[in-house]
């Protein structure tokens, strides 16, 4: 029975599809709609700060927090959605290890972006023959 649990802590032998994420949100699992709705809640945040005081009001600041909510999880996750239509699931996760990996060098492993194999080149095979 303990030998059936993998050490990414899914069961071996149920079907594939019970061990993927459930989609929650316009195609979102639940952790991709924290992710979509922190961001954009940083930003209308942000906003809602400086237009706070621009206009010398507090009330902005929670009103521009939820517009950007909502707005982000609709477009975020519609954008989310098309990048990851016809993908495999563990994608994006794997995309963004790279680009962290090879942008951020420094966060790479708090990611576990240095275990990525990254090499960018021409790959041969050695079987040229020569003249």
């Amino acid at each position: 029975m303990v030998e059936d649990i993998r050490p990414d802590g899914t069961v071996a032998f149920l079907p594939h599809r019970l061990n993927r994420h459930p989609v929650v949100v316009r195609g979102l699992t639940a952790n991709e709609l924290w992710v979509c709705a922190g961001s954009s809640g940083l930003i209308g945040l942000t906003i809602g700060i400086a237009l706070a005081l621009m206009f010398t009001t507090i009330a902005i600041v929670p009103t521009t927090i939820l517009l950007a909510v909502t707005a982000g999880i609709f477009i975020g996750g519609g954008a989310l959605r098309r990048l990851k239509r016809g993908r495999p699931e563990t994608w994006l996760y794997r995309q963004l290890q790279w680009w962290v990996a090879t942008h951020l060098p420094l966060l790479a492993p708090l990611t576990d972006g240095h275990t990525l194999v990254i090499r960018s080149g021409y790959w041969t095979t050695r079987r040229s023959s020569t003249p």
